[in-house]
């Protein structure tokens, strides 16, 4: 339900339960959400733990490129819109920090406002791009530090993940000695991006002392592992952040190009949420209670549209 309806958790009660939880185990599910009716529809399966905000879904929710285009006021207020729907705590893919140092605080401030549980941030230059794809170019270790520390300082309930691209780019070893750099900076969690076999997974593990985040998306170099897989190898938190939009793209497309061709919708019918699934994972009749003066709604009865 809705924040208004429920009481809302403050940043610092969503942030803690977000920490106790990639520490204490077991491992942390997130999976990507991209506005508020996606994060209610992941509550609904039992997604109470943690949600995840990609920075590519919310890009392509906009029709736009992952390409750092999108700024941090617009996440921000996406972010906003999740947590308010939720009430789940909630990682979110803050790219490069959209700058330099100043530009980082000024994003964490923003997203600690939203009450964010957690930020990823990466040490990519701008433009940055898909982790997936090349042309890559990283900024110096040292400069990520000095990000990773300016969020410390200035948002100390809010939980960091750091996350190189430097396997690659500079290959492995250089990623696991900066990710070492970014814990030392203050990271409480390292996502090393764009694994390519179960061996590399496992590797990380063994040389990062940090918990560790694992990227499980689509299409990418990553070969799928399952969740079980990734506990076993020691993994604290695992994410699937385009998985959802990917599939409602897909099925969008699919109903528009029956439209054009049949006009009608009909034979799509048992594809779809009825009006009442839909009103009760809005909590409808909660809102209408708060209003007396709102007459108590009828659905149709077949359920309607």
């Amino acid at each position: 339900m809705s924040w208004f309806i429920e009481k809302a958790k403050t940043q610092t009660e969503l942030a803690s339960a977000f920490r106790e939880r990639m520490t204490a185990g077991p491992i942390l599910v997130l999976p990507g959400v991209y506005d508020g009716l996606s994060a209610l529809l992941a509550r609904q399966a039992g997604f109470i733990q943690g949600l995840y905000l990609s920075g590519a879904a919310l890009s392509a929710s906009q029709g736009l490129p992952d390409l750092g285009i999108i700024e941090s006021e617009e996440v921000s207020r996406r972010a906003r819109e999740v947590i308010r729907a939720s009430q789940v705590p909630l990682l979110v893919d803050i790219d490069t920090g959209y700058g330099g140092v100043l530009n980082v605080a000024r994003a964490v401030s923003e997203m600690v406002e939203a009450g964010v549980a957690a930020v990823q941030l990466e040490d990519q230059e701008m433009p940055k791009k898909c982790g997936h794809l090349s042309g890559k170019r990283l900024v110096s270790a040292a400069e990520m530090c000095q990000k990773i520390e300016m969020i410390r300082r200035i948002a100390p309930d809010l939980v960091v993940v750091a996350r190189t691209d430097a396997r690659s780019v500079e290959g492995m070893d250089a990623a696991i000695e900066r990710a070492r750099q970014y814990q030392s900076a203050g990271a409480e969690a390292i996502f090393v991006e764009a694994l390519e076999s179960r061996e590399e997974f496992a590797l990380a593990a063994e040389k990062i002392s940090a918990p560790l985040l694992a990227n499980m998306t689509e299409f990418g170099r990553t070969p799928y592992l399952s969740v079980d897989q990734f506990t076993d190898l020691g993994y604290r938190l695992v994410i699937f952040p385009v998985t959802a939009l990917r599939v409602a793209a897909l099925a969008m497309g699919e109903l528009y190009q029956t439209l054009k061709q049949a006009g009608s919708q009909k034979d799509w019918i048992d594809r779809m949420q009825t009006r009442r699934q839909l009103y009760d994972l809005l909590g409808y009749e909660h809102y209408e209670a708060l209003d007396r003066d709102i007459a108590q709604s009828v659905l149709p009865p077949d359920g309607g549209d």
